[in-house]
C-alpha cells in the first residue's frame, strides 16, 4: 500500500521542473543552501551534488529517517528534524559574512507563516526560490492599483524583489492538488533605510491600512486612531486622494504617509 502523505503534502515528480528549481538559485558550488520541506529528496539529491552544503529542514520524522539514510554518504548533507517555523536561519550560516540561499516547496496552508519567518532573517538570506500556490504568488507580485495588491504584497515588496520563474499544473505533483504552483525567487532587498520607516513600525502601520480592504484608506486610518484632521494634511501633502484605497497606494507614498502622520 502507498504511503499516505502527512502534513498535506504534495510531491514534485516533474524532472524538469526539479532541474529548474534547483537552476534557479544559480551557482551554489561555494554556498550553503537551505531546503525547507525536501519530503522525498527529488530536489535534495540534485542539490547535493551541486552543493558546498545542504541542510534539510524537514518535520516528518519517516521522511528525514529515510533522507538520512540516502544521504549518509554525503558528509556535506545535513538533515534536521525540526519546524521551519521555529528554525533560527541565522545560525545556520557557516561563516558570519555567508548569506545563505533557501529553496522549497512550502506547505500552502502555512506559506504566510514560512515567508515571515525568512523575512524575518533577512539579513543571513541573499534569495530563496520558492513554490507556492499560484494564487498566492499573484498577490506577491501584484502591482499597487491591482486587485492582487495586499498587505502580504507590500509586506514581501517591503524586504525582496519578487520574480515569477514558472507556473507548474497539477499533474507536476503526486498526489495531484487542485490548484497550480508558481515558483517564484525573492530576492533580499529590504527598502526600510530607503523608505526612511522602521520594520517594527511600519509593519504594523501597513497591517491597519489594509485592515478593511474595502474601506477607503482614510477609514483605516480613523479606525487605528489616527486623528481625522491629520489624516486629511497627510493624504494632501503626500498627493493621495481622499478617496484612495490601500491598493491603490505604492510603498513609497505609503512610508510618506506613515511619516507624515508621525511627525510632532
Amino acid at each position: 500500500m502507498q504511503q499516505r502523505p502527512k502534513l498535506g503534502q504534495n510531491f514534485l515528480v516533474s524532472p524538469a521542473a526539479q532541474a529548474a528549481i534547483a537552476d534557479a538559485l544559480g551557482d551554489v558550488s561555494r554556498r550553503t543552501v537551505v531546503e525547507i520541506g525536501p519530503g522525498r529528496g527529488a530536489i535534495t539529491a540534485i542539490l547535493a551534488a551541486r552543493a558546498r552544503r545542504l541542510v534539510a529542514i524537514e518535520l516528518d520524522r519517516n521522511f528525514t529517517a529515510n533522507l538520512r539514510e540516502q544521504f549518509a554518504n554525503r558528509p556535506s548533507v545535513e538533515i534536521l528534524e525540526q519546524n521551519v517555523l521555529a528554525t533560527d536561519f541565522a545560525a545556520l550560516r557557516g561563516a558570519e559574512d555567508e548569506k545563505l540561499l533557501i529553496v522549497g516547496n512550502l506547505p500552502y496552508y502555512i506559506t504566510s507563516d514560512i515567508l515571515l519567518r525568512l523575512f524575518r532573517f533577512h539579513a543571513s538570506i541573499e534569495r530563496a526560490v520558492v513554490m507556492v500556490q499560484r494564487e498566492v504568488a499573484a498577490r506577491l507580485a501584484a502591482h499597487p492599483g491591482t486587485s492582487d495588491y495586499g498587505v502580504l504584497s507590500a509586506t514581501t515588496q517591503m524586504y525582496a524583489h519578487v520574480e515569477s520563474l514558472l507556473t507548474l499544473p497539477p499533474e507536476a505533483f503526486s498526489p495531484q492538488p487542485q490548484v497550480h504552483s508558481t515558483v517564484l525567487r525573492l530576492t533580499m532587498a529590504p527598502r526600510f533605510d530607503e523608505l526612511q520607516v522602521a520594520p517594527d513600525e511600519f509593519l504594523p502601520f501597513i497591517r491597519s491600512c489594509f485592515a478593511q480592504k474595502r474601506k477607503v484608506l482614510s477609514r483605516n486610518l480613523r479606525n487605528a486612531g489616527f486623528d481625522v484632521p491629520a489624516i486629511a494634511v497627510a493624504l494632501e501633502v503626500c498627493a493621495i486622494s481622499p478617496q484612495a484605497r490601500a491598493e491603490e497606494v505604492g510603498l513609497s507614498a505609503m512610508a510618506g504617509l506613515f511619516r507624515q502622520l508621525r511627525r510632532p
